[in-house]
């Protein structure tokens, strides 16, 4: 039910709501001790309640570059929490940004966001603090890789002394201000599924996480410049567009394969841009005019891969309000659950509550409701399994009350991830 007056007073309300999440968590914890057959018994609504984790630029973690090994803990171990009070299940946290590793990864160096200098070690395991201690609190962990981003710049030389890139620039594509692998190339395929891999095989990590970044976005004016790998690679493709696609798709199969190989227990989950194609483009495609369409633009066919049955979950981006013009909430939502009915891939939705009360926005998001209207919508689609929100900042701040406004009108009840 949506929101309504009560009479309880808000510190009362806060008092309560406190001590049931509290209740809350700690059954979940010890469902998560007990094992799977305990949870079941104890949560019968399954639904993926999920917060993304962002360590790119220090985006939400670490808060800044530099701190003690102590205080980057007690940073995540905050977000963690923050998860648990607002009735979360699932954290994403992103363990590389670019082409490095919050791990102690034996193929790429340490993350530049942790000390300040990439390569330095930082006194302490990210990934593996995360997973212990998400467990820990009945949460689960989605390990959030980007395969292809290298630096959010074009210097070579400012990367680590060890960094791959640096042994191989012959893998490396300048475009847009910054620095790419080529997923043209086999070798960096290889490469790159392999490095992400390491984490699966140390962790017991729940999923592994892919965004929306494949080939960069277009930029006006700049080319990606693939010449070289295209002539030598793409024979079997009078298109490049379709070699592109191709070159991602093996990445996604590949990887695919390699986590059930791995770990089988570990899903694999892809958070794409929100607009496949448009129907305009293609009649299979949404009502909307996106000036960026997946397929055609990062070489991503992702309504491929739910239909191929190659990944577990798919979790579009829909950061638009309900009624936006050129690409409605209310019109992506039913397109993709017609994606997903009949398939094996479960649909969650990914929800721009980082929107909520900025002013640059549309007047929409000046409403704290507008988020709960998400997920009231979404229940009229049983594929729409759960929602993951951007990102932990704004789910701790929280500036409007859009995601309390979520908790109190639909997160009553705690609910673990669906399979």
């Amino acid at each position: 039910m949506l929101h309504r007056k009560s009479r309880m007073s808000r510190r009362a309300f806060t008092v309560t709501a406190l001590s049931a999440v509290a209740a809350a968590s700690g059954a979940m914890a010890a469902g998560a001790a007990t094992g799977g057959k305990d949870r079941h018994r104890r949560y019968g609504t399954r639904e993926m309640r999920g917060v993304w984790i962002a360590s790119v630029a220090n985006r939400d973690w670490p808060s800044k570059p530099g701190l003690t090994a102590g205080r980057q803990r007690a940073e995540l171990i905050a977000h963690l929490d923050t998860a648990v009070r607002r009735r979360l299940n699932t954290v994403v946290l992103q363990v590389r940004p670019t082409a490095d590793a919050l791990w102690p990864s034996p193929h790429e160096p340490w993350s530049l966001v942790l000390t300040g200098t990439q390569g330095r070690d930082p006194g302490w395991d990210p990934l593996g603090t995360a997973v212990e201690e998400a467990h820990a609190r009945g949460l689960q962990l989605h390990a959030w890789f980007n395969p292809y981003r290298i630096a959010n710049h074009t210097d070579l030389g400012r990367l680590a002394g060890n960094h791959p890139a640096r042994a191989h620039p012959d893998w490396v594509v300048a475009y847009a201000g910054k620095l790419y692998y080529n997923p043209g190339l086999p070798d960096v395929r290889a490469f790159v599924r392999r490095a992400m891999l390491d984490a699966v095989e140390r962790y017991p990590v729940d999923a592994v996480h892919f965004d929306d970044y494949f080939y960069p976005y277009p930029v006006a004016g700049q080319t990606f410049d693939d010449d070289e790998a295209y002539d030598t690679h793409g024979g079997d493709f009078e298109v490049r567009a379709d070699w592109r696609r191709d070159n991602i798709d093996k990445l996604v199969e590949e990887m695919a394969e390699g986590i059930r190989r791995i770990r089988p227990t570990t899903r694999f989950g892809i958070s794409p841009f929100g607009v496949w194609r448009n129907a305009s483009t293609d009649p299979l495609g949404s009502d909307t005019r996106g000036g960026v369409q997946t397929y055609d633009d990062l070489y991503a066919d992702t309504r491929k891969w739910v239909r191929e049955g190659w990944i577990d979950y798919i979790c579009p981006q829909l950061y638009w309000n309900i009624g936006f013009a050129a690409a409605d909430y209310a019109k992506l939502l039913p397109w993709w659950a017609e994606v997903a009915r009949g398939s094996r891939t479960n649909l969650f939705i990914g929800e721009a509550l980082y929107k909520a009360g900025d002013s640059a926005q549309p007047a929409a998001w000046q409403d704290p409701a507008e988020l709960s209207r998400h997920l009231t919508l979404a229940k009229k689609h049983p594929e729409a399994r759960g929602h993951i929100y951007f990102a932990a900042k704004d789910v701790a701040a929280d500036r409007i009350g859009a995601m309390a406004r979520v908790v109190a009108d639909h997160y009553q009840q705690p609910a673990i991830t669906p399979r």
